[in-house]
């Protein structure tokens, strides 16, 4: 097993993609904590956050901002170092950096200045939230932030609507009520939902139950805190029927022998439909008796 960082060996520095806890700090990694001492830079989304991280556990290694908003001019500043034989960490504030928050241009950058990148694994909301949340997990699908402007929240859930994995969004937490009106709208009030609130944190809090519970319970009060808000997939499609009205009136005959009233009535609310309409596609069929 390699000795981490490689520095001052190869021509370049190794790019660390560093995940730190969502809320609890115990929930990081021994690997993730010597990165952090022995690289010679930790880029972070807000220093002023990860230096409680830093203090908590005496770690000193310098600090330099990289959030979305200086993201292409500082990647450069990090790129530079990277070249010149540095190691970096990147970290977001919460879980893993890259995943709905800053990291994908300086990553791209260094894979195309041939500059080694190595994950270092641990907290994500997403896979945190989906794993208690009861809703299948063989398939899913994550949607990041939905537009702030309802018409394309509306329209973005339109999209997803039919969609047969659970979704998963973020979403802040003076937006989550409007949120969940558009998806009850959408995706109709019955849709089983969770919500995953401060995860980790002291006040976590786990919601489970249909879209129009969920509106009733965060409708009573101001909601805080971080969010995850997961979507169950949609009910599957009924089949169309395989056989015609006459037909099933026929098959019914032959294993039943209900009288023609009898089997008009159980057709129709097999069918969903009207009685009399049923009763009148019966009368074409003399196998089926008298009434």
């Amino acid at each position: 097993m390699r000795s981490e960082p490689v520095e001052g060996v190869g021509a370049t520095g190794v790019l660390y993609l560093v995940s730190t806890p969502i809320g609890n700090l115990e929930d990081i990694t021994l690997r993730a904590l010597r990165i952090l001492k022995e690289v010679s830079l930790v880029a972070a989304e807000d220093t002023r956050h990860s230096r409680k991280l830093f203090s908590h556990y005496g770690i000193s290694t310098p600090l330099t901002s990289c959030h979305q908003h200086n993201e292409a001019g500082k990647g450069e500043q990090l790129l530079a170092t990277l070249l010149e034989g540095r190691s970096v960490a990147l970290i977001s504030d919460a879980g893993t950096p890259g995943i709905a928050d800053p990291g994908y241009r300086l990553l791209c950058r260094c894979l195309e200045a041939g500059i080694e990148v190595v994950p270092i694994p641990g907290p994500s909301a997403v896979i945190t939230a989906l794993s208690v949340s009861g809703l299948p997990t063989d398939r899913f699908t994550f949607e990041g932030f939905l537009p702030a402007k309802k018409q394309a929240r509306l329209a973005q859930l339109a999209a997803l609507q039919q969609e047969s994995r659970t979704l998963v969004f973020y979403e802040a937490p003076h937006r989550l009520l409007a949120t969940l009106k558009d998806m009850a709208e959408v995706c109709g009030e019955s849709r089983l939902a969770v919500v995953a609130r401060e995860l980790t944190k002291m006040h976590e809090e786990l919601f489970r139950g249909t879209l129009a519970e969920a509106l009733e319970r965060f409708s009573s009060a101001r909601v805080r805190g971080e969010i995850v808000v997961l979507l169950g997939p949609a009910p599957s499609i009924e089949e169309e029927p395989t056989e015609t009205v006459q037909e099933a009136l026929l098959r019914l005959h032959r294993e039943t022998g209900l009288t023609r009233r009898q089997l008009v009535k159980r057709v129709a609310k097999d069918f969903g439909l009207p009685g009399d309409e049923v009763y009148r596609e019966s009368l074409s069929l003399p196998e089926l008796g008298k009434d």
